[in-house]
C-alpha cells in the first residue's frame, strides 16, 4: 500500500510517499517539499505569525492533493519543535485541520529521538550492536542510545541548526565573539544533559542523521548523493574541526558554493557544525556514520508495525 507522511519541520515541510508492506523495505516513490522556515516565522512572544500559518495551511493542502494523485491510502502528518513550542501551536494545528482536514500530530522531543533511533536500527540491523544516534534538526538536537529497537536513553535539546543560528549567530558572517559564545552555549547545554548517555556505556556504532549531518559529511569529503543511498558516508570530527574556522568567516552566499550545501541552508551550516562537533567531542566520538533514514522513516516503520 502507499503511505504518505507530512513532516512539518522547523526548516522544511516535506511530504514523503512510500510503497510500504509489512516485512519489506519502504520504497520512496515521490517527495514533495518546500522550505517554509517556520522557525523564522516567529513573533517576539514566540508565536507562529500569520504568514507562517497561512503558508503552512496552503502547503498542507497542496500535499493532500499530491498524496491523492499518488494513490496514497494512509496519510500521516506530524510537527516538531517549531510548532510544539509555539504558544499558539494548537491554533495553528486547528487552522490546518479546518482548512484541509489533515490532523498533524505533535511529537515530543523524546518521540523524535526514539523514532529516529528506530529508523537507524532498522537500517543498520542487529549486527550493529549498541547504537548511538545523533540527529540535528532545525529546532532541536536528538541523541539516543540502546541495543534494542527502542533506545534505553533518548534526549532532546534545543540546539537545532536553525535555532542556534537565529538566537546566537547574528550577522553574515557572525563575529568572532558571537561564534565563541555560541560554541560555549552549545557545549554547556549538551554537557548538562549528557549523564544518561554516558551512563549507558559503550556504543558499538555511532550514527548521524539529518540533512545537516549529510551536508557536514559532504564538505569534509564524503561521497556525493549521486553515489546512491547505500554508499558508506562518514563524518570525521578532526576534518570537521579543521574546516569550521574557515566556514565561520564565510558569508552564506559563499558557503552555498561548498559541495552538498544548498543555498537555503547555507546560513545554518556553521551552527550545525558547532553542534555536531560539540556532540562528538563530548561523547568521545571521532567518527560517525551517516544514516539515510531518519524521523520520517521511523514514523512509517512504526505505522507498519501496528498493521499486524
Amino acid at each position: 500500500m502507499r503511505l504518505g507522511v507530512i513532516d512539518v519541520g522547523s526548516n522544511t515541510v516535506h511530504l514523503l510517499v512510500v510503497d510500504a508492506h509489512l516485512g519489506a523495505q519502504p520504497l520512496p516513490t515521490s517527495s514533495h517539499k518546500r522550505e517554509l522556515r517556520l522557525s523564522e516565522h516567529v513573533t517576539d512572544t514566540g508565536e507562529i505569525d500569520d504568514a507562517g500559518r497561512e503558508q503552512l495551511a496552503d502547503f498542507v493542502a497542496e500535499c493532500l492533493t499530491v498524496a491523492e494523485d499518488q494513490g496514497v491510502e494512509d496519510l500521516m502528518g506530524f510537527v516538531t519543535s517549531a510548532i510544539r513550542e509555539a504558544p499558539n501551536g494548537d491554533e495553528v494545528l486547528a487552522e490546518v485541520k479546518e482548512r484541509t482536514g489533515v490532523v498533524l500530530d505533535v511529537l515530543s522531543g523524546e518521540d523524535e529521538a526514539r523514532l529516529t533511533f528506530l529508523a537507524a536500527r532498522r537500517w543498520f540491523g542487529w549486527s550493529a550492536g549498541t547504537l548511538l544516534v545523533a540527529d540535528i534538526g532545525g529546532g532541536s538536537l536528538e541523541i539516543a542510545q540502546g541495543m534494542d529497537e527502542d533506545p534505553d536513553v533518548a534526549i532532546s535539546l534545543p540546539l537545532g541548526a536553525g535555532r542556534v543560528t537565529r538566537d546566537h549567530l547574528p550577522g553574515d558572517p557572525p563575529g568572532v565573539e558571537a561564534v565563541r559564545a555560541a560554541r560555549k552555549h552549545v557545549r554547556a547545554t549538551i554537557a548538562r544533559e549528557l549523564r544518561p548517555i554516558t551512563k549507558a556505556g559503550h556504543a558499538d556504532r555511532v550514527v548521524g542523521t539529518s540533512k545537516t549531518m549529510r551536508s557536514l559529511a559532504r564538505i569534509t569529503g564524503a561521497v556525493p548523493s549521486s553515489e546512491g543511498m547505500y554508499a558508506a558516508r562518514y563524518l570525521e570530527r578532526e576534518a570537521l574541526d579543521s574546516i569550521l574556522p574557515k566556514i565561520a568567516t564565510m558569508p552564506a552566499a559563499q558557503r552555498s558554493s561548498l559541495p552538498g550545501v544548498s543555498a537555503s541552508r547555507a546560513h545554518q551550516l556553521l551552527a550545525g557544525g558547532i553542534v555536531a562537533s560539540a556532540t562528538m567531542d563530548l561523547l568521545g566520538v571521532d567518527r560517525l556514520e551517516i544514516c539515510p533514514w531518519a524521523l520520517r522513516e521511523g514514523i512509517i516503520l512504526r505505522r507498519l508495525d501496528g498493521m499486524h
